[in-house]
């Protein structure tokens, strides 16, 4: 296999190329083959484990420390936390609040920050493109699995979070903090509005990961520069000096799908935050497509 230049890109629409009777590259590496053996991994199972679990350890802790009854703290406001167990609506609400900021950061991180580089450190890489799977089809198809698991890990936190919320203090209106209450008929689907803004705002990590991927072979690099960049916005977007700029960092909007559980319905920050994200997403998935097209594959 070391004669096999597996490092330069092949053009399958070139005049004069030749295949291989019956080969068909957009049939190569499918969908579903990626998904089982990102499925199969370990660390898949353990993140799924722990999102499943986050919301019973918070349970227990309601239970051990309390709640305030809706009382709010000592200045009187109300917070998600303040009326976490007011039913399990409120509770799912709460899980997403305090798992947005930083939890689920990391699942999408490393869903598509370990997707490609995991492969060139395991030097498989090049016999995936000597096999031969042509370099956008192989890109193509770890970014949907990779943003197709990460959509499962975000949902999967609300969704373990209300039924076990619901079992533990019943099923009811979503009580806001600003005031008033979501009737219960409600409540799933401005729910599943906000859990939907989350993933579109963790685009921006998704595209920062998947770009770091394919630059380097050490997927806790990926990983890890994902997390810290986002982490560095997080930062940028607390520094009021900044002013209006701050509404260009992703991470300015990463709550705006509170606005989804209001009495009345508010898309102006959700709508922006999309754009913002989708528009950092696209700009680094089409660096990532750009520069592994003409990356020179040795691992």
């Amino acid at each position: 296999m070391s004669a096999v230049r597996a490092s330069a890109p092949a053009e399958e629409t070139a005049p004069g190329y030749e295949t291989a009777p019956g080969y068909r590259p957009g049939r190569t590496l499918p969908l579903r083959v990626e998904a089982l053996r990102q499925w199969r991994r370990r660390r898949t199972l353990v993140m799924g484990g722990v999102l499943a679990a986050l919301p019973f350890v918070m349970i227990i802790a309601f239970a051990v420390g309390g709640s305030d009854d809706g009382r709010g703290g000592s200045d009187g406001r109300v917070s998600f936390i303040d009326t976490a167990t007011a039913s399990g609506a409120n509770f799912a609400a709460t899980c997403l609040f305090v798992s947005a900021g930083f939890l689920l950061v990391v699942p999408v991180a490393l869903f598509c920050g370990d997707t490609v580089a995991s492969e060139a450190s395991w030097s498989s890489l090049r016999y995936l493109l000597a096999s031969p799977v042509p370099r956008a089809r192989l890109l193509w198809s770890k970014l949907v699995v990779a943003l197709g698991f990460s959509l499962a890990a975000i949902v999967l936190l609300p969704v373990v979070a209300l039924a076990a919320g619901t079992a533990a203090y019943g099923w009811g209106p979503l009580k806001l903090p600003a005031g008033g209450a979501l009737p219960a008929g409600d409540t799933v689907v401005r729910l599943a509005l906000a859990v939907a803004f989350v993933f579109v705002s963790q685009l921006v990590t998704a595209g920062l990961a998947f770009w770091l991927s394919t630059r380097t072979d050490a997927p806790l690099g990926a990983v890890g520069g994902a997390v810290g960049l986002t982490i560095v916005g997080n930062v940028l977007d607390a520094v009021t000096a900044l002013g209006s700029w701050r509404e260009f960092l992703p991470a300015h909007w990463q709550f705006a799908w509170v606005d989804a559980l209001q009495p009345q319905l508010e898309w102006g920050g959700m709508a922006k935050g999309a754009v913002v994200s989708v528009s950092y997403a696209l700009v680094l998935f089409a660096l990532a497509f750009r520069g592994f097209s003409r990356k020179d594959i040795v691992s």
